[in-house]
């Protein structure tokens, strides 16, 4: 072992699995008790407007109304987040460390797009009105 470091099964992998196991006992006693916030059977005829995606997709939704080609933009974002451990300028540290200075760019890229995706999902819930219209 390093020096330096602690072995980490020994004393952090019996607080994981309990709080794994209680965080699930905890979920299934909300789905039992707490109703699922769902709407009427879909009608063809009678469509809510604006119809609005899960809270999850909305920024995407956002996006697309804008334009269909935006589609490409969120491929591009998610390519990014996916491959962000590998963008050049990384270097490999000796030990583990709240946002280290040599990882800057990683940081900086992931804190961009966590900002966008929030922005975008902040105004399509609250600022989107009948037709999907700019309100306040």
């Amino acid at each position: 072992m390093k020096s330096g470091f602690v072995k980490s099964s020994n004393h952090f992998l019996p607080l994981v699995k309990r709080a794994a196991l209680i965080f699930t006992l905890l979920l299934l006693a909300a789905a039992l008790f707490i109703p699922a916030p769902l709407k009427e059977a879909a009608d063809r005829g009678l469509t809510p407007n604006p119809s609005k995606s899960a809270w999850f997709l909305l920024w995407i939704q956002e996006l697309v109304s804008w334009s269909n080609q935006l589609i490409w933009l969120v491929i591009a974002i998610s390519t990014l987040l996916i491959f962000l451990p590998w963008l050049p300028g990384q270097t490999k540290t000796a030990h583990a460390s709240w946002f280290p200075r040599n990882s800057i760019i990683v940081q900086g890229v992931a804190l961009l797009a966590t900002l966008f995706i929030l922005a975008l999902t902040v105004i399509a819930m609250f600022m989107r009105g009948a037709n999907w219209s700019f309100v306040f």
